[in-house]
């Protein structure tokens, strides 16, 4: 970070969100737009080429998504705080960001006034999260321990998350269908969750599945 204006490049697919966020902060005292891009491969040449203080950077973009994007920063150019600012407020989507090296995590409702603010914090190296995103990660961590799942378990789980019913897990797994439900119950128990749907949901978010449903 040197003397002179923050320099900023901002990285997102949308073309018209690009634009609104670089006219929200264009009249904004200390800050200057050196650079934009629509995808993360992009987005690492305008790092590389003017090396910023910060890169706002959007999860969901071509080419490179947001979390890969925020690797390659982190590694390659240490100096440039990543910034995510996107509308996805999913546990693992915060959690992807976060463990890639992503200094704050900000939604795109976000007021020009706290960008700002967000921004020269970011690049003093402070982390920065929106308050809905800060509620969300204190409430994750005031969770119990998760317990870990039998690879029984698992199996039962991935064969729900196909949506096969009680007898034809019994039949994949070569188990009956009585044992099956006794699993279900265990996973309901551990997930705490009270229907197949939920357990499925829950398990994505935590990244217990070993595939995405119906793959």
């Amino acid at each position: 970070m040197t003397g002179g204006p923050l320099r900023i490049v901002v990285v997102d697919d949308h073309t018209v969100m690009r634009a609104g966020v670089v006219a929200l902060l264009a009249s904004e005292p200390g800050i200057e737009i050196v650079g934009e891009a629509g995808d993360g491969r992009a987005a690492l040449d305008l790092v590389e080429r003017h090396g910023p203080d910060v890169a706002l950077v959007d999860l969901r973009m071509p080419v490179l998504d947001g979390v890969a994007t925020t690797t390659e920063i982190v590694t390659r150019f240490p100096r440039t705080r990543v910034l995510i600012l996107t509308t996805y407020d999913t546990d693992a989507e915060i959690e992807r960001a976060v463990e890639a090296g992503a200094i704050g995590y900000l939604l795109k409702d976000t007021t020009r006034e706290q960008l700002a603010d967000a921004i020269r914090a970011a690049a003093r190296g402070e982390t920065v999260l929106a308050p809905r995103v800060a509620e969300r990660l204190v409430a994750r961590m005031r969770q119990p321990a998760q317990i870990p799942l039998t690879a029984r378990e698992a199996d039962v789980l991935n064969a729900v998350a196909d949506g096969l019913t009680n007898a034809e897990i019994g039949r994949r797994l070569v188990i009956a269908e009585a044992t099956v439900k006794t699993h279900l119950l265990r996973l309901f128990a551990k997930l705490d969750v009270n229907d197949r749907t939920r357990a499925v949901v829950v398990a994505m978010e935590r990244g217990l599945l070993r595939r995405p449903s119906g793959a």
